[in-house]
């Protein structure tokens, strides 16, 4: 498996890493036996960059990660995220970047998962409330005590990285990034790359859609979140299944699914950018590791460009983007 290094401090993490959220939550039934064992087969791979975050479940996810890598803790590398708090039945209490919090999060994280240091800890939405500078310092206390060994945000403003780096080293940037969804290329990933911090992409299958399998939204499950985002509904999929349509074509000259040719081009974007595709089952994770063997010349990524221009996409990638890029 190919490494890629995130950041400037010393992480490497396999190229391709594997998203659990989708295992515990949001996208319809979950088993947890047929997760542990593609986090399992994950790891036979070589895809040793796993993803989760304390909301997820909420709290089921990080307990069933730390469940699978129990016996091999020293292969992963292992990143999970605090902010979006929500109490144990589900409810959502906002967003917290206080300092008292960060440090109860991290102690609870670590418990549920099962270890004693977590490889890469994510402040998973930006608390407009709390100076970044606070929340960024009660993060690095984290790393001083040994509980952590790497910082990440995700989903902040080009500002507000430059502030939070400003008090510790960013090790990663997770944002969303694939074919329809592009807009950090204006100013979140130049910013990353001139203070050399890594960039982690989430939902680089566009939350399945590259997939090109979901052509209506009753082709998603009962439960599934994905019926409330505008680029799922009426009105915009229609749009949207055309440009996927482009790219299924171009994949097929290359004997390739229209979602190993999107993965293909998140990683040929840079080696400083690690896509995280999320997968219930093994062979899902089969056929997204075949990506890292797709070769896509700039003839290739030329007509991709054509195919999807960016900006194409129709639809705002959340119903409430008040969160995001703050």
């Amino acid at each position: 498996m190919e490494q890629r290094r995130l950041g400037e401090q010393g992480l490497e993490v396999s190229a391709l890493g594997l998203g659990c959220m989708g295992m515990s939550e949001f996208y319809g039934a979950t088993n947890e036996g047929e997760a542990i064992a593609t986090i399992e087969r994950a790891l036979d791979f070589g895809v040793i960059f796993l993803d989760t975050a304390d909301m997820y479940g909420p709290f089921k996810n990080e307990r069933l990660v730390g469940k699978a890598i129990a016996a091999r803790r020293a292969e992963v590398q292992l990143a999970t995220k605090f902010g979006n708090e929500r109490r144990p039945d589900g409810s959502w209490v906002g967003i917290n970047g206080r300092p008292e919090y960060v440090r109860a999060a991290c102690d609870a994280s670590l418990e549920r998962l099962g270890i004693e240091t977590i490889d890469l800890y994510y402040q998973h939405r930006v608390d407009t409330s709390v100076p970044i500078e606070e929340t960024v310092g009660a993060m690095a206390e984290l790393v001083r005590a040994g509980k952590v060994r790497y910082l990440g945000l995700s989903e902040a403003a080009p500002a507000t990285i430059r502030r939070a780096h400003s008090v510790h080293p960013i090790t990663a940037l997770q944002t969303e990034y694939s074919l329809w969804t592009r807009d950090v290329e204006d100013e979140i990933l130049p910013t990353v790359r001139e203070l050399g911090i890594g960039f982690v992409a989430y939902s680089p299958l566009g939350r399945g859609f590259l997939s090109a399998q979901i052509r209506r939204p009753e082709d998603l499950e009962e439960g599934d979140f994905r019926v409330h985002n505008p680029r799922f509904q009426e009105g915009n999929i229609e749009s949207n299944l055309k440009l996927v349509d482009r790219i299924a074509e171009i994949a097929r000259e290359k004997n390739a699914t229209p979602a190993q040719l999107a993965l293909a081009w998140v990683l040929a974007q840079g080696d400083d950018i690690v896509p995280i595709p999320g997968t219930t089952s093994v062979s899902h994770l089969e056929q997204n590791l075949t990506a890292l063997e797709i070769e896509l010349t700039d003839e290739d990524l030329s007509r991709i460009e054509q195919a999807f221009p960016r900006g194409a996409t129709a639809g705002k990638r959340y119903p409430d983007m008040s969160n995001v890029n703050r």
